[in-house]
């Protein structure tokens, strides 16, 4: 009996086309698939950002410096890791910048990411802390949607199989890419057999991770980065054995694939973090123009009052933020009183807030039973005193 024989008759089918032309310019799916993954992403941050205090819109002065450092960090992740293909035998060192060709590596775009997402922040004067927890439930769901992108490529699966739900790949055509190659009869060439789909086992579990960071997050109310962190223990723990499972070409140490080494390495990071770090959710109100409270609603999604906005003239953005704590953060809401400083503290944005978890839960404004400050006083600790301030801008 032969693994052809025991192939059942149901099977996941793969697109035969990954590129559609629309005149001169070629539409990619897995480009489409990476802009949709994107927006929904930047949606959910942008809903979480506004529940923790930040005005709307920051989001997308966020992602203008975070998307594109994402996919250029990606891009040099994929040719460290794979410089035979640019740089050994045969290679083409201009190869290197051919993006469009397909080529990212997830670990880049995270580092990369963060790191445009780090200078955003600065520059709107958000603590780092914030926008990460706000990101963490988003970025698993944005890499979700970007996996159907390998489904469009045939691409990315493991091993034969005859379970039911086993996936039929295309033999793809080296000198059209994007398209598979056909018969005489003009049918598309199938591989022999069926295959792991090892990028849907991917989408499936990052959107558990996803829904996982939401539940959590609700209920033990994460802050200083422990959300995200959270993320990548979810993220990490089923690349590892997705990644075990992958069939194609891959560097490998030890016998083993590069990325099972790198997401052992970061799990083990991100969980010492989580464990290490403690305080409560970081919460902010705005200094300067914007200083208006939103009111305080039941839903997760924060509301504007547009009819109280002057026709075709929206809020100036604040000049900065101080982080609060819960209580004064509700009150701020639903009074519109922004807490008074301390006396003696130095000017909003003189120093920045810490939002890497440096401060002890011992002195974390609003912490369980560590005498928190009531409402309407601003806590004595350097993170609720002072909050942040935008860098100075360009222009």
């Amino acid at each position: 009996m032969t693994l052809a024989s025991l192939t059942p008759q149901a099977a996941l089918p793969s697109p035969s086309t990954a590129v559609w032309q629309l005149g001169p310019v070629p539409i990619r799916a897995y480009a489409l698939c990476i802009i949709v993954g994107i927006v929904v992403a930047c949606w959910v941050t942008e809903r979480r950002l506004r529940q923790r205090g930040v005005a709307p819109g920051a989001v997308l002065d966020i992602a203008v410096w975070a998307v594109p450092a994402g996919i250029v960090g990606a891009r040099i992740y994929h040719v460290i890791t794979s410089p035979e293909k640019y740089f050994g035998t045969g290679g083409d060192p201009m190869k290197a910048f051919a993006i469009w060709e397909g080529g990212l590596g997830i670990w880049g775009a995270v580092a990369g990411g963060a790191v445009g997402a780090w200078f955003a922040a600065r520059q709107l004067g958000i603590p780092f802390g914030v926008v990460a927890d706000a990101l963490a439930p988003g970025l698993p769901l944005a890499q979700a949607i970007g996996r159907l992108g390998n489904w469009f490529n045939n691409e990315l699966y493991g091993g034969r199989t005859t379970l039911p739900w086993g996936l039929e790949i295309h033999r793809m055509d080296p000198d059209n890419p994007g398209h598979a190659l056909r018969d005489d009869a003009g049918k598309p060439i199938l591989e022999p057999g069926l295959y792991h789909p090892t990028f849907a086992y991917e989408l499936l579990w990052n959107v558990g991770v996803a829904a996982l960071v939401l539940v959590l997050d609700r209920k033990l109310r994460l802050g200083r980065g422990r959300a995200f962190a959270l993320y990548v223990m979810g993220y990490t723990a089923g690349r590892f054995w997705i990644e075990l499972m992958r069939t194609d070409e891959a560097n490998t140490i030890l016998g083993v694939r590069l990325n099972v080494w790198t997401a052992g390495l970061v799990f083990l990071g991100a969980l010492a973090y989580f464990v290490r770090v403690r305080g409560p959710r970081e919460y902010v109100v705005p200094i300067g123009a914007a200083a208006t409270a939103e009111p305080a609603v039941g839903s997760d999604v924060s509301q504007v009052d547009l009819s109280a906005q002057e026709a075709g003239a929206g809020p100036a953005a604040p000049e900065g933020y101080r982080v609060v704590s819960e209580e004064q953060y509700r009150h701020w809401q639903e009074t519109g009183e922004t807490p008074a400083e301390p006396d003696g503290a130095a000017t909003p944005g003189s120093v920045d807030a810490p939002s890497d978890g440096t401060a002890g839960a011992e002195d974390t404004p609003g912490s369980a039973g560590d005498g928190a400050a009531p409402a309407g006083e601003i806590p004595q600790d350097r993170a609720g005193a002072t909050g942040t301030r935008p860098a100075e801008r360009d222009s």
